[in-house]
């Protein structure tokens, strides 16, 4: 049996933690921590677990073999570190931490405690990115030259207070929050990368505090163009202040080139999650490349949402890798290496906006 401790009740913990641990065999979620006590007495009570805390000493002397750290960011460096002390392996949501230098403490005692780690950059499991990845990997585009990601959301539109805008709890605002996911999907699908470039605005003026204290504001859009060692190069726009017009208020777009053939995928977070092709020399337009059977690893298909639901719930992915990896001791990724990686970019990017945009070497 695999002892899991869960830190963090949000309705994420709800709609992906609890759901996929409770579909893998022989894991006990044992533990649950959160800050507010009624919130976690009816978390713990809708997932039947065992015991709940509010204080970090009780949690941590309860006996556990791993932790999900899916608490606020500025939170995730101290409780790992706490973890990783008790020589627990440990996923910890993204960002590591709330700077790099706290990242690099992070895997540096993971690696010293030879720890298991797992951070969930959750769109590499996606069929339509599997699918990406395996074309470029198999020479569809011949020598890469540049790749577009677009990630268009609008949750920001509202001006409310949220606490992904609020530097001293997140880092940094949607550079930190969605677009660390694509700069992971970047670096995954075109390799490493070696400056960082970046314009990001704050259209929407954000209200103060629940408690009055002023806070600095948090970008709610931004470019980074990052340079690749191969010579190849990648826009990266992401915006949380995008009217979308869809149910859901999200899309994603790639398109990659290179000096044998286009790609383009579209996921719009209904129905539409397809990847289309098309070989230099060609005619256009470019062709449906249909998703093979293995990368949906039984997942239905109707919808983008069901697909989601049901890679990590059903197909074991992700979270049923970490646990994996805790029993066999096997390397698992994206780790906190990767973590660390991302946030290095992302934290270039947030110095080069700053700085009107110049290009960081990384």
């Amino acid at each position: 049996m695999t002892r899991v401790g869960i830190i963090g009740t949000s309705w994420w913990a709800d709609a992906m933690y609890l759901p996929a641990l409770r579909s893998i065999a022989e894991v006990d979620v044992v533990a649950t921590l959160g800050r507010d006590a009624g919130r976690t007495a009816a978390f713990a009570d809708r997932w039947e677990i065992g015991e709940w805390f509010t204080d970090t000493d009780a949690f941590f002397d309860t006996p556990m073999d791993a932790v999900i750290v899916a608490s606020a960011n500025d939170s995730h460096h101290p409780l790992t570190m706490r973890a990783l002390a008790l020589g627990l392996d440990v996923l910890c949501e993204k960002p590591l931490g709330l700077t790099v230098d706290e990242a690099h403490e992070m895997q540096t005692a993971a690696a010293s405690a030879n720890a298991v780690t797992l951070v969930p950059f959750t769109y590499r499991y996606m069929p339509v990115n599997q699918w990406l990845k395996r074309l470029i990997e198999h020479g569809y585009l011949g020598d890469p030259f540049h790749l577009g990601l677009r990630y268009f959301t609008g949750f920001a539109r509202d001006g409310e207070y949220a606490w992904r805008f609020d530097r001293s709890e997140a880092g940094s605002g949607v550079i930190g929050d969605i677009g660390s996911h694509f700069v992971y999907l970047a670096r995954w699908f075109f390799g490493e990368v070696e400056s960082v470039s970046c314009t990001s605005r704050s259209f929407i003026p954000r209200d103060e505090r629940p408690d009055g204290r002023p806070y600095a504001r948090g970008e709610d859009s931004a470019t980074m163009t990052l340079g690749f060692v191969s010579g190849a190069y990648a826009t990266v726009q992401v915006s949380a202040v995008c009217w979308e017009g869809t149910s859901f208020g999200q899309t994603h777009q790639f398109d990659a080139h290179g000096s044998d053939g286009s790609l383009y995928a579209t996921c719009d977070w209904e129905a539409s999650q397809e990847v289309r092709g098309v070989k230099a020399g060609e005619p256009g337009p470019a062709a449906t490349l249909t998703i093979p059977d293995d990368l949906w690893a039984g997942a239905r298909r109707d919808t983008v949402h069901n697909t989601y639901r049901d890679v990590f719930r059903g197909g074991g992915a992700m979270i049923g890798d970490f646990i994996h990896s805790v029993r066999t001791r096997k390397p698992c990724e994206p780790s906190f290496v990767e973590g660390l990686r991302i946030q290095e970019l992302c934290d270039a990017a947030v110095e080069s906006a700053a700085v009107g945009g110049s290009a960081i070497n990384v």
